[in-house]
């Protein structure tokens, strides 16, 4: 069962994932126009970035996060996560600190949030819930671009998720407007996206529609 408190704080919407920007103001301006159009939940992702300019990053998205009222969640890295003083870390497969899961949660403590990829693997995010996960994330539910070898899982995947799990159930990978309802419809608590938000000609209505979404589901 999850562990932390944090996680009461309603694990729906819009999951803004960053892109990989190495500029500073760019990215912060980017994810500000979101917070601008409703997004209460951001994952910092940077791939490429040396670890200074991820903590330096990472702070300022935090502290534009916080002041919109948002959470920042730290992609990939728990000690990143804890050392700037983010709401949570997420984890794939390759992220996991020796001693698995269970190790990342006692690294993050009982009040940051604790989020674990599963795939397509339904035996994987028991293993997750089971070590104190607070959400799950499934997909890839659509062909991604970012990620155009990701592994694919089917809505079917993650309406049995939403059915088995006690915990938020976030979808991943090729989610736009057009083909979130089918998302939602699954049963999908969040829809963690990036590239039809912040590669969208206003970034601030993009991120109102998909929060529109979740008003009429």
């Amino acid at each position: 069962m999850p562990s932390s408190p944090e996680a009461q704080t309603p694990l729906r919407g819009l999951y803004a994932l960053t892109p990989d920007d190495n500029l500073l103001p760019r990215l912060s301006a980017l994810v500000e126009s979101a917070l601008k159009g409703g997004v209460k939940w951001v994952q910092y992702r940077n791939k490429t970035a040396p670890a200074p300019l991820k903590r330096a990053q990472a702070a300022e998205l935090l502290r534009i996060c916080h002041a919109h009222g948002a959470k920042l969640i730290v992609n990939d890295d728990v000690w990143l996560a804890v050392e700037v003083g983010a709401d949570g870390a997420h984890l794939g497969r390759d992220d996991i600190p020796g001693g698995g899961i269970a190790t990342a949660r006692d690294a993050l403590g009982a009040k940051r949030i604790l989020g674990i990829s599963c795939y397509d693997d339904l035996a994987r995010a028991e293993v997750a819930v089971d070590a104190g996960a607070d959400y799950i994330a499934v997909g890839s539910v659509f062909a991604s671009a970012t990620k155009p070898q990701a592994t694919r899982a089917s809505l079917d995947v993650v309406a049995a998720a939403k059915q088995r799990f006690p915990v938020p159930v976030v979808a991943i990978g090729g989610i736009t407007t057009k083909n979130a309802p089918q998302v939602l419809a699954a049963g999908a608590d969040m829809v963690a996206v990036m590239s039809d938000l912040f590669d969208a000609m206003d970034i601030k209505s993009q991120a109102e529609k998909f929060q529109k979404l979740f008003n009429h589901s």
